[in-house]
């Protein structure tokens, strides 16, 4: 079982910011329940549906294949169209669990990556990336609230805390994107997979007006890459930003000024820009420490040197 520790960086942004349309911000609050008490309702109403819907596994035999989102059918029925035996979900599905606003929770990941041999697939995401994804995502009656046509992009910073949990743990794809004779973008050995989210992991007491409070909620997804943010532009990746390695950005501020150092371009408020503590210029301020005192430069309010000193 894998537990991870993970909390977002604005509370309010996991009410308003959807993984599946984070412009979506007509969003009705209502009183929040208490956590504990709901997880358990929810853990319930999740294992009593993995437990009674099937996904068609056969279908899933080609590695060579590049399956999508849309090959995966869920449903109550034992069988599919064409009578061949379906699996229940429950044989199948990894559970795993995270901690988000002191509540355990425990989520589920079914993993299709037609992958058979580790290194194939691409790097997994950071937890604070840009990703490129495909999605469907549909509440545990079968009703489609979302799903996309074309590839997004998407900020793991803002989107539901599920999403990070699950993404981080599969591979981007192998290759691409290749532009083909039509026009359409394709990838090779993609993740591809599907979540079962409680709603403490996805939107608790406030869901945009497509979904119901308080609501399981299931994802479909391809995952195709992912590229490192850097919220301030100062040179530092966010996901580097993060000094105690808690997947918390909000709670690193180094010179105490009340803003997290993924959000302030001087992160020891020496006066000097961080991203002009890089001293060597190799687009990388974390490995420059002129005093050798174990503290980079760009951490070290006693270190001030800058690359712009030089040019000066």
């Amino acid at each position: 079982m894998n537990s991870k520790y993970i909390t977002i960086f604005i509370v309010i942004m996991v009410a308003t910011f959807a993984a599946c349309t984070p412009d979506d911000t007509d969003v009705v609050i209502v009183p929040a329940r208490d956590r504990g008490e709901q997880q358990i309702v929810d853990s319930d109403s999740l294992i009593e549906y993995l437990q009674t819907h099937y996904y068609n596994k056969s279908f899933f035999s080609d590695s060579s294949m590049n399956y999508t989102k849309d090959d995966i059918i869920i449903s109550d029925s034992a069988t599919d169209s064409e009578g061949n035996p379906n699996e229940l979900l429950v044989n199948d599905v990894v559970m795993y669990t995270a901690t988000f606003q002191s509540q355990d929770y425990e989520y589920y990941v079914l993993d299709l990556n037609p992958a058979l041999f580790e290194g194939d697939g691409g790097p997994k995401p950071n937890f604070s990336d840009d990703v490129s994804i495909s999605y469907t995502g549909f509440a545990q009656d079968g009703d489609v609230f979302d799903s996309t046509v074309n590839p997004t992009t998407l900020d793991l910073t803002q989107v539901i805390p599920g999403w990070r949990d699950v993404l981080q743990d599969f591979k981007t794809a192998e290759n691409g994107p290749t532009i083909n004779e039509d026009g359409t973008i394709s990838y090779d050995n993609y993740g591809l997979g599907v979540m079962f989210l409680p709603s403490g992991l996805a939107y608790f007491n406030a869901p945009p007006p497509s979904i119901p409070t308080y609501a399981n909620l299931v994802f479909k997804f391809e995952l195709y890459a992912s590229n490192p943010n850097d919220h301030d532009n100062d040179g530092v990746f966010t996901h580097l930003e993060d000094l105690d390695v808690n997947e918390n950005i909000t709670d690193d501020d180094t010179d105490g000024d009340e803003i997290p150092n993924y959000l302030d371009i001087d992160d020891d408020n020496d006066g000097v820009l961080t991203i002009n503590e890089d001293l060597d210029n190799d687009g990388d301020p974390t490995n420059d420490d002129s005093n050798n005192d174990g503290i980079p430069n760009y951490l070290d309010e006693n270190s001030t040197a800058s690359n712009q000193d030089e040019e000066s």
